[in-house]
């Protein structure tokens, strides 16, 4: 049975079929899915479906949701992760990060989220990942050099690098910090050519398997909703670009899952 890394299934996209969802996932063979957390707005409901379908989760703050005050939200946080650290469904910190185009928006975008906001966010994260001993689940978007820069100030700190897009050379210096590489729908894309030859060549013990459902939709299944199911074909791409077979490929990656994130 596999693991999604990483699928947002307490969004409100999966409110009118969740359980059917999960029914489905169950039948092709996906056990669970780790539930990241965005925001604290979110968390309540995000650590009751956790529950109620037995996945694992993490709690942080996504750079795209970066609040007011962020000394009193990483209070919170901190709170929240010493108040559940003995479940064993909790087993990360995140998603959080850096998202440089984020930063570049206009001034008057609502969207935007200045650079040192997303950095003064990300940090105490870090550290308190480092403080519980979890992984930390980090977005980076166009921001490799300055997160690695900022990962070398966290000895201790390990995790997954979510929806890795970038290359080859870029994978093995995260993982020589100490970091997997998350890969998800991308990978489906032809056209993704950077990224897929960055996974022919990695090794295999370096991956996780992802979808960010609902988000980060394949060509292939555009305009549809993404969810978990997508992971079989990332795992069948995988295989064919490693040259290895997709049960072989499926144990391997479930291993490395269970490495990283069972408690």
């Amino acid at each position: 049975m596999l693991t999604d890394s990483h699928a947002h299934l307490d969004a409100a996209e999966f409110d009118t079929d969740r359980q059917q969802l999960f029914c489905d996932m169950q039948q092709s063979g996906i056990d669970r899915a780790l539930i990241p957390g965005v925001s604290p707005a979110d968390w309540a409901k995000q650590q009751r479906i956790a529950a109620a379908f037995h996945c694992p989760y993490a709690l942080g703050i996504h750079p795209w949701y970066c609040p007011a005050d962020i000394p009193a939200a990483v209070c919170q946080l901190a709170e929240q992760l010493q108040q559940h650290l003995a479940e064993p469904l909790l087993v990360a910190v995140g998603e959080c990060g850096l998202d440089k185009p984020r930063a570049n928006f206009p001034e008057d975008d609502a969207r935007r989220v200045g650079w040192e906001q997303q950095v003064a966010l990300l940090e105490p994260q870090l550290a308190l990942a480092v403080q519980y001993q979890l992984p930390v689940i980090l977005h980076a978007v166009r921001c490799h050099a300055e997160l690695q820069a900022i990962l070398q100030k966290y000895p201790g700190c390990y995790g997954v690098i979510h929806g890795f897009s970038g290359s080859y050379e870029v994978a093995m210096r995260y993982w020589q910090l100490g970091f997997r590489l998350g890969i998800g729908g991308l990978l489906l894309d032809a056209s993704a050519k950077k990224l897929r030859g960055a996974v022919k060549r990695l090794p295999l013990a370096a991956l996780l398997v992802e979808t960010d459902a609902p988000s980060m939709t394949p060509v292939t299944l555009r305009p549809a909703r993404n969810t978990p199911l997508t992971l079989l074909a990332v795992v069948a791409e995988i295989a064919l670009l490693q040259e290895k077979t997709a049960v072989l490929v499926s144990e391997q990656l479930e291993r490395n899952f269970i490495q990283l994130f069972e408690r």
